[in-house]
């Protein structure tokens, strides 16, 4: 096209959605003990200290959370409640909708649009597992049953299966669990822990579970374990963390994980494809405990 005097010249470029930059990796880290309400926010690819991202409807610990890509849901710890927030906008959480019956205690992960909770503690252990619909909002619905009740324990996922690990269930277990996300039913057994224990955390990239800290019934531990989540079998040690930790929370990215709280403010970071020990992370905003975690960017997403 000739170009003449005084006359623009526009061309135009388009570029292929997968050259656009990804969002950042966002985790958050809400309740506990202490700063129940708090929620605090972290860039999981770069190690720094923890912001303050908003306020939970209602301040409580003993909690679990689960999250999409866009939203984070945080799950009992008082009464039934349900909250959830948009991960990449600062803000207090809104009324999500109610479990079955009031919990605390229970672990819950997801994929894409379904988050799972397992067990937790209502007048004793229980064994129910539900599940909801994390872009919608409302009451959980029934999914199936744990193979024993079981609270205290912790869970991820893959983009298919959601795995569940360790706990209370009278007394510390190695066992772990999985389902289907997208199905319906009962837990099938995995395989086991290195180390029976519960008040552990666990975080997932798209192909593999770790398992870190807890308490094994005399002794908090450092242990990291590891499952590749699409296989069934017993855990193998990964490394350790910096210092032993239990009633901590966990979340990730598809390459990192992040564990922090257990009564500390300390934040540690493991590659998840490697073994090996915990690196410094940063400092959550206040040391807590029986807190939960989530993020925009865990291995249930890919």
């Amino acid at each position: 096209m000739p170009n003449y005097q005084g006359v623009w010249s526009l061309s135009t470029q388009f570029q292929n959605a997968s050259g656009w930059p990804s969002p950042p990796s966002i985790g958050l880290f809400g309740g506990g003990v202490t700063g129940g309400n708090v929620i605090d926010k972290i860039f999981i690819e770069t190690a720094a200290n923890s912001t303050d991202f908003g306020d939970l409807t209602v301040s409580r610990a003993e909690l679990c959370a689960c999250s999409s890509t866009i939203r984070g849901v945080f799950i009992g710890g008082s009464g039934n409640v349900m909250d959830y927030v948009t991960i990449t906008s600062d803000g207090n959480a809104a009324d999500f909708g109610d479990l079955l019956t009031s919990l605390s205690s229970a672990s819950s992960s997801s994929d894409k649009t379904r988050g799972i909770v397992f067990g937790g503690y209502n007048s004793g252990e229980v064994n129910v597992i539900q599940y909801i619909t994390i872009a919608s909002t409302g009451n959980s619905q029934d999914f199936g049953d744990l193979l024993s009740a079981t609270s205290e324990s912790a869970a991820s996922a893959s983009s298919t299966r959601a795995i569940m690990g360790g706990g209370n269930s009278t007394t510390e277990v190695n066992v772990i669990q999985y389902v289907t996300i997208q199905s319906t039913g009962n837990a099938t057994d995995f395989g086991d822990l290195t180390v029976a224990r519960r008040q552990l955390a666990s975080c997932s990239s798209s192909t593999r579970g770790l398992f870190g800290g807890g308490w094994d019934g005399s002794s908090i531990r450092n242990v990291i374990d590891y499952v590749t989540i699409a296989s069934t079998g017993n855990a193998t040690d990964f490394g350790d963390l910096i210092t032993s930790m239990y009633q901590l929370a966990a979340c990730s990215s598809t390459s990192r994980g992040v564990f922090g709280g257990g009564d500390t403010n300390a934040m540690e970071f493991v590659t998840i494809s490697s073994t090996g020990n915990a690196t410094d992370f940063g400092d959550l905003t206040r040391s807590t405990r029986y807190l939960a975690a989530c993020s925009n960017a865990h291995g249930g997403l890919s």
